[in-house]
């Protein structure tokens, strides 16, 4: 792979879990030596994990319609780097790449989808990558041909990491504690969470996110009377330990692709409840590696909660299932492997 030169485009907004997989991969690649070049909208966290890998990021606008000098300074980097593979990462990305090749640079065009998006913007790839089955299925229903859509799924670190301090969290020691991640947007319904933890009393909730739905939130606490019980943290670069200081996790999305956040849970051995969204139903086997309820129904996701944190045996199995599962499909060195993989078959 030494001699394989690839181009990464990202134009994500400043937190998500596909931009912190994007940082992930880019590292994970640059540390096994692939020669890479790294477009990105400006953003001091991600550019400054970039350049501590070693990598230096190339800052551009990645700007609406009206931008026209993306695609100019996408070209010249084209024409500079020579890249023998390109892969950009969702809409914005892949619609500034040029729709044409350019003359005289023989580069394979791969976008990576983290949804279910509108194929209009990607006819011009040669290749695309969901990051889920099903999402791959969905692909190949649209009309996408089957040999170019491909499976390839996302990694989270493997360190076990040492619990944040419960007093840090303002939360009182021996009391249950629920750990749920993700932007606060109504497709991650956390609004469902915060209905159910009023059937749970003497449960805590931190929730670590950041976005539009916060005042609309804090006021269905207020509504339920479980305000005084929730953490809501901002946005946390420190998941893991959260994950490992919680008794529980909880992905109540309505509309959640992936579930990377059940992943991040796996690997930190602590068990999941989610509801039964696209992502986290291809990845729990119910009552195995985590538990899955009805989407949009707060007194079965309290039910199933409940009886985690008070079946301990329970409990241990869900944790020591999801972590076998993380270990056998979701390890960084494993995933790393098949994007190389992929790399080499389709442009080596």
């Amino acid at each position: 792979m030494a001699s394989m030169r690839i181009l990464q485009a990202m134009a994500g907004a400043e937190f998500g879990g596909a931009e912190a997989f994007f940082t992930r991969l880019v590292t994970g690649l640059a540390a096994r030596g692939l020669d890479q070049r790294v477009l990105i909208r400006p953003n001091k966290g991600r550019e400054s994990t970039l350049k501590k890998a070693g990598i230096e990021p190339v800052l551009l606008k990645f700007g609406g319609r009206f931008d026209l000098l993306t695609p100019l300074a996408i070209r010249n980097q084209l024409r500079d780097f020579r890249p023998n593979l390109v892969l950009t990462w969702m809409n914005r990305a892949t619609i500034k790449m040029p729709k044409k090749k350019l003359k005289d640079i023989n580069y394979i065009h791969v976008a990576r989808l983290g949804g279910y998006y509108d194929l209009k913007y990607y006819q011009h790839c040669d290749h695309l990558v969901g990051n889920t089955q099903d999402i791959v299925d969905y692909l190949i229903k649209e009309g996408w041909p089957k040999e170019r859509a491909h499976y390839l799924p996302n990694f989270v670190a493997a360190d076990v990491c040492p619990p944040v301090s419960r007093k840090e969290l303002h939360v009182p020691d021996g009391a249950k504690m629920i750990v749920a991640l993700g932007r606060l947007h109504e497709n991650k319904a956390f609004d469902v969470l915060i209905q159910a933890l009023s059937f749970l009393p003497n449960v805590y909730l931190c929730i670590a996110g950041e976005g539009p739905e916060r005042e609309a939130l804090e006021a269905i606490a207020l509504k339920e009377g479980v305000r005084p019980r929730i953490r809501f943290l901002g946005w946390r670069e420190d998941a893991g330990a959260l994950l490992a200081a919680g008794d529980i996790f909880v992905c109540p999305s309505r509309h959640e692709p992936l579930g990377n956040v059940v992943i991040e849970a796996w690997a930190q051995s602590c068990p999941v409840v989610a509801a039964a969204s696209q992502g986290p139903t291809q990845l729990i086997k119910d009552g195995e590696n985590g538990l899955l309820v009805p989407i949009d129904e707060p007194e079965a996701m309290a039910a199933a909660i409940k009886r985690t944190l008070e079946d301990d045996k329970l409990s241990k199995a869900l944790a020591s299932a999801g972590r076998a599962s993380y270990e056998a499909d979701f390890t960084e060195a494993g995933v790393i492997k098949r994007y190389l993989d992929f790399f080499q078959q389709v442009a080596g």
